[in-house]
């Protein structure tokens, strides 16, 4: 018997999740500057319903002035998106595509944390979107940049998740009384040592502390953390306040550690 080799094409390329997203580009009034974004709309979307928005901020390695690339990097997004989530906790989801660095090692931001606020308002007035379950999230530069917003607009965000960041200890005490759950490597050698500064900081300003730590050896550990965390931060609806930090663990390879806000 013999086979014939025949050609393939590509016809087209679908990306899962991805693909449900909406490229748009935002013109701020308040401060002239442009800024393009990826929104996801929940599936059935309906006026006379109130939704959450999880507003998610890229890294300095996505910086780019391509829409999509944030939701190509990882799934700092298109977690809060997936269909098993939407089913659970429909919800919008916000990942803005930075052509700029937005936060650096020395606590500052570009001016696009204000044209974000901005945008999340625009948002909130055009959809039914609960100005009460906002929601910021982001990783190394996204999470010095949620950190700032919530410094400056303490009472913007009911929760933030924050992902390997840092910041000027001497500049968060307004996050004492904020709703909060950090995820951080102890191999970072930045964001580990940062994350706790920061969290003593807050317990020295009265902030209920949750420690926990999780295994880099389960390699499913990071799917389970943001499931954890997605259940954590859509239940949140008192201002209540968690501030999460980590206790000096021994060396493992690439472990968490999980600050757990309450009920």
């Amino acid at each position: 018997m013999s086979f014939q080799r025949v050609p393939l094409a590509t016809m087209g390329v679908e990306n899962l999740i991805v693909d449900d997203f909406r490229q748009l580009e935002f013109n701020d009034p308040s401060t002239g500057a442009v800024l393009r974004y990826n929104l996801f709309v929940p599936k059935n979307y309906h006026a006379s319903k109130s939704y959450p928005l999880v507003l998610f901020m890229h890294d300095a390695g996505a910086t780019s002035d391509v829409t999509r690339t944030t939701l190509f990097q990882g799934l700092g997004a298109v977690a809060w998106a997936s269909p098993q989530d939407q089913e659970e906790r429909p919800c919008f989801v916000l990942a803005p595509q930075y052509a700029e660095i937005i936060a650096d090692d020395d606590s500052k931001t570009s001016s696009m944390l204000d044209t974000t606020i901005d945008l999340v308002k625009a948002l909130a007035d055009e959809y039914s979107i609960d100005k009460n379950r906002l929601y910021a999230t982001g990783q190394s530069g996204g999470c010095m940049m949620s950190i700032a917003m919530n410094i400056k607009y303490p009472d913007f965000f009911a929760a933030s998740f924050l992902v390997a960041g840092q910041w000027d200890p001497a500049l968060v005490k307004p996050l004492a009384k904020k709703r909060l759950w950090i995820l951080v490597s102890q191999d970072d050698d930045k964001a580990y040592p940062g994350q706790n500064a920061i969290t003593k900081v807050l317990e020295k300003q009265g902030a209920k502390v949750a420690r926990g730590t999780e295994p880099g050896q389960q390699t499913n550990s990071a799917a389970r953390s943001t499931r954890s965390t997605q259940r954590a931060l859509s239940s949140t609806t008192s201002p209540s306040v968690r501030a999460p930090s980590f206790p000096k663990v021994s060396r493992r390879p690439a472990p968490a550690v999980i600050g757990t806000p309450g009920a």
